[in-house]
């Protein structure tokens, strides 16, 4: 089994050729190729190479499917006794990649 570790939006991600992965929102048009030039890890059939800190040899590139938004988080802050009482929400904004890895 390959695959790869990423680096992207403060985040690491487990990816294979094929896989599918939510990261942070990319700049970029559904349709389009991102490269992630933060690889940490590749295992290649038992083979691991090992980044200190990135890996410059390998390239793993994904094709944005979706731009979307996840679920509302809904935040209600409240003091007893006091009359306080606010509520807002939140919606983290995502990019869905279908991931590529390139030796």
């Amino acid at each position: 089994m390959t695959y790869a570790i990423i680096e992207s939006g403060g985040k690491q991600f487990r990816v294979s050729d094929g896989s599918v992965i939510q990261v942070e929102k990319l700049n970029a048009a559904e349709g389009d190729t991102v490269t992630f030039p933060h690889v940490l890890l590749y295992n290649r059939q038992g083979e691991i190479m090992l980044g200190n800190p990135y890996l410059n040899e390998i390239t793993v590139t994904g094709t944005v499917e979706e731009q979307g938004k996840h679920k509302k988080i809904h935040i209600f802050k409240y003091k007893s006794k006091s009359n306080y009482r606010r509520r807002s929400g939140h919606r983290q904004p995502f990019t869905k990649v279908t991931i590529s890895i390139q030796e």
